[in-house]
Order: C-alpha cells, then structure tokens, then sequence
C-alpha cells in the first residue's frame, strides 16, 4: 500500500515506518530534516509535495509539550504544528483524492485531569490547553472522515522507550543512585510500550471496524510513585525524594502543572475489546524490557 507519514521521524514514527517497510509498503514521511530519499522511503518538505491518492495517511506530527516552557510564543508554536498542518494536510487530501485510512495524532490529555476517574474513549474532553488542544486537533482530522474513509484518532499516553523520549529523562537521576519521582508522585501515569504503541496502530490499520479515538495506554496505568517504585527494583539506588512541585512550577510554569504534575488514568478499552493482544501490560514488564 501507499502510506504517507507526518513526524515519521519522531519517536513513534521512527518506529512506525520502520515497521511498515519491513512489510513492502510504499512510504512518503514528511519530514522538517534534510534527508534523501531511498529506493524503500521517499522523504518531503511540504505537504503540497505530496501529488499521488494515498491508501493509508497517519499524521504524526507536532512540536514537543514537554520540550520547554509553555511561553505564549510556544503554545501558539504546538497549535500550529498539530491543528494548523492537520488542516492543511486535510486540505491537500482532499485535493489529490482522500485515502481509505486517515489516523491522526492526539493525547490523554484531553481529558483533564483526575486522581480519581478513569477515562474511555466514550469521555468527554476536559479543561485545560491541552484538553483545548486536542479536541481542536481531533476536530481537524475529523472533517476528513466520509463513507471513503476511515478516521481514526490516538490519544496517545507516555511512550516508553529505551533510548529516547520519556523514559531516559524520568530516569537520569536513578543513574546515580537517587530515585525520583515528581511531586507528591500520587497522579496518574498512563503509559504505553514503543512496541505496543506500533503493534496497536497496525491492529488500527487491519481492523475495519475501528474508528474514532483509541486509547493508546496500557491497560494498567500506575502513579509516578508506583512507577519510581518499579524502576528501583531494577535499578541501585540509595534514597528516594520527590521533586517539590512549587519548584517545578518556579521553573517550568504552566508546563509543570498541566503536564507533569497532574495526570489521567486511561484506559485501553477500545484496543481490549477489539481483540489487541498487549506485550507489555504491566509496567514491570516494560521496564525489565527497557532495561535489559
């Protein structure tokens, strides 16, 4: 199939195209870095670049919540790079012939946040510049889906992985020695292995009968403490202390108390009811995977 991939060469995306080439597909990533193109992946600037009907588009792209401090400047920044490019790729979608299969990018975050619910797809969005921020995003994708094609949207938790994103940044100071965790450590984590968060976007892909948003979490999300927790067993450590959170706040202002200090606790139900088989359900597992 032809398969065209916004952020491909983020975290997900990466792994994601990687994935698809080992099964023959035909893929064009869209990309802000300089790369040439390969017999396998054919690599764009604009998205106006993209002249030929697709089969299957996933929109990955978005600049990072977590790579600095929420500045008026920034937030504009990451409305842009995911509602602003999810329009125009819409637009140009439209243009050239709509694929069979649109899946777009969003997050947990949209709804709210909670120490006590848990969330399914069936949820109504939350408060807050992220809520806000993912309903308009969902909003945008969602004007693509007709009887030609099938939308889909993945509230995406924390990806885990070994080597990049959030887990290496969770876990530098357990390298020497001090476990940490931020706050209180009594929010929500919803997390979800790199290699559950592919296996679950081609169970998307081959499965007709799902539409709309999709949890992308483990079916067992943790707090920030348990999840500290569960890293010292497999890491020495000598103390353990939490990040004060008036601290994070000072530094990392509205950042620190949307995204890293409160939480959601999601849940998968739409992949479990879909027949998704996870590889890493329990965070024990993930780790051990991770670090071994």
């Amino acid at each position: 199939m032809r398969v065209f991939v916004t952020g491909g060469t983020g975290l997900i995306g990466r792994a994601l195209v990687k994935h698809l080439l080992s099964g023959g597909h035909e893929i064009t990533v869209l990309t802000r870095q300089s790369l040439e193109s390969t017999e396998s992946v054919r690599y764009i600037k604009a998205i106006d670049d993209l002249q030929i009907c697709q089969d299957i588009v996933i929109n990955l792209a978005g600049a990072g919540l977590a790579d600095r401090r929420w500045s008026p400047s920034y937030k504009k920044e990451i409305r842009a790079s995911r509602i602003d490019l999810t329009k125009a790729l819409v637009k140009q979608l439209r243009n050239i012939g709509t694929p069979n299969l649109f899946i777009s990018g969003s997050a947990i975050g949209i709804y709210g946040q909670s120490k006590d619910r848990e969330f399914k797809e069936t949820d109504e969005p939350g408060s807050g510049f992220s809520a806000d921020l993912c309903h308009d995003w969902e909003a945008g994708a969602g004007e693509l889906e007709s009887e030609r094609t099938r939308c889909i949207v993945l509230r995406t938790g924390v990806v885990l992985d070994d080597s990049s994103g959030a887990y290496p940044q969770m876990t530098q100071s357990f390298r020497f020695g001090l476990a940490s965790w931020m706050g209180k450590g009594d929010h929500w984590l919803s997390w979800i292995h790199l290699s559950d968060m592919v296996g679950a976007i081609m169970h998307c892909i081959a499965n007709q009968n799902i539409s709309g948003p999709v949890n992308m979490t483990a079916p067992e999300p943790v707090t920030h403490r348990a999840f500290a927790d569960e890293v010292r067993k497999v890491k020495t450590t000598v103390i353990g202390v939490g990040i004060p959170g008036p601290l994070m706040r000072l530094i990392l202002g509205e950042m620190a108390s949307e995204l890293l200090l409160t939480g959601q606790r999601v849940v998968p139900d739409k992949l479990l009811s879909t027949g998704y088989q996870f590889r890493f359900d329990a965070l024990k597992d993930a780790i051990e995977d991770l670090e071994g």
